[in-house]
């Protein structure tokens, strides 16, 4: 293993830099996600960069009831997978370390868009977020930074934190990782028992249910822009199936495109199917929101796009969602 374990900000400080430092935050408990997200930090590094991962449970993020104590704490498993992926070093720091005195008296604080989704359901979880990302950039001083886009609404409040406080680091976010029946990959899926599993392949089905909405409204506009306004338009979009839209193809032309109502309704529909399973899903929140605010989209918007899930299956809660575009052929 070349993959060197540091435990201070004294130790990081006195390795040698040489070319660009890319650094992975995580909270441990490592999997093939985390692996991917050393690779790109890799590419980005090149050879003569650095890589460095960061394995801390953050207190500041969990609330009462949630599960920091029972949060998977894996280091030597972690090590290795950083080292096949390509990590040069492994910062795995004290509570001490990074809360020095106890907890800090003065924090970030996520604003607005941190209160919506994931903060409205866990109340002051983006201040944490941001005040360890906060502390953890500073102790690491990288030139690029890497998160998943799994925790979009968190990549989102990196991406404003570092905009707006003038961090002078570069953020990437890195495609969700999935297994091969389609759950996004957490370290909280290990909590699920074979029943619950079956039952979180919800989340991701629904993502691809409201996907699958969205994209075949986008084709049915693209035929409807390309065939003239005419009674070959009406048979064109009967063609596809859209028997009503084809009776009346000029508002389907100027409707906007995607329908976020429709995607947003053939996402429910497999959510709320999932209610009805052994054990349920519990549905925490679904919504289609502007990734600039995290703000519900409404008719007529165009644009990037997130629909995100949560809910819970058994005492586990688990997120997901996938990004979407509106308008993409105007």
């Amino acid at each position: 293993m070349t993959t060197a374990l540091l435990s201070t900000a004294d130790e990081l400080h006195a390795r040698v830099r040489r070319g660009r430092r890319a650094v992975v935050m995580t909270m441990g408990a490592l999997h093939d996600g985390h692996a991917t997200l050393i690779r790109t930090a890799r590419e980005i590094a090149g050879p003569d960069g650095e890589v460095v991962v960061t394995v801390f449970v953050n207190p500041l993020q969990f609330g009462a009831g949630e599960d920091l104590d029972r949060y998977p704490r894996t280091l030597d498993a972690d090590l290795k997978i950083a080292d096949q992926a390509g990590a040069d070093a492994v910062f795995a720091p004290s509570v001490d370390e990074v809360y020095p005195g106890g907890d800090p008296q003065v924090r970030i604080t996520a604003g607005p868009m941190g209160e919506r989704l994931e903060g409205a359901s866990r109340p002051g979880h983006f201040d944490g977020v941001l005040t360890v990302v906060a502390k953890l950039l500073h102790l690491t001083r990288p030139d690029v930074a890497l998160y998943g886009q799994k925790d979009a609404q968190q990549l989102a409040l990196i991406r404003r934190m570092v905009r707006d406080l003038n961090f002078g680091v570069d953020i990437v976010g890195v495609p969700t990782v999935r297994e091969e029946d389609g759950l996004a990959l957490s370290s909280r899926n290990r909590y699920l028992s074979p029943d619950e599993r079956r039952t979180a392949l919800a989340l991701s089905r629904a993502l691809f249910a409201g996907r699958d909405r969205h994209a075949a409204q986008e084709a049915l506009r693209a035929r409807a822009r390309e065939v003239p306004s005419t009674h070959a338009r009406a048979e064109a979009l009967s063609a596809l199936g859209e028997s009503r839209a084809a009776a009346d193809a000029h508002a389907v032309a100027t409707a906007s495109p995607g329908g976020p109502a429709a995607v947003r309704a053939a996402a429910r529909q497999v959510l709320d199917e999932a209610a009805r399973l052994v054990p349920p899903l519990e549905l925490d929140y679904l919504a289609l929101v502007d990734p600039s605010d995290f703000t519900e989209i409404g008719h007529g918007f165009t644009g990037e796009a997130v629909l995100a899930v949560a809910a819970r299956v058994g005492t586990t809660r688990l997120i997901d969602n996938l990004p979407l575009t509106f308008g993409a052929a105007s």
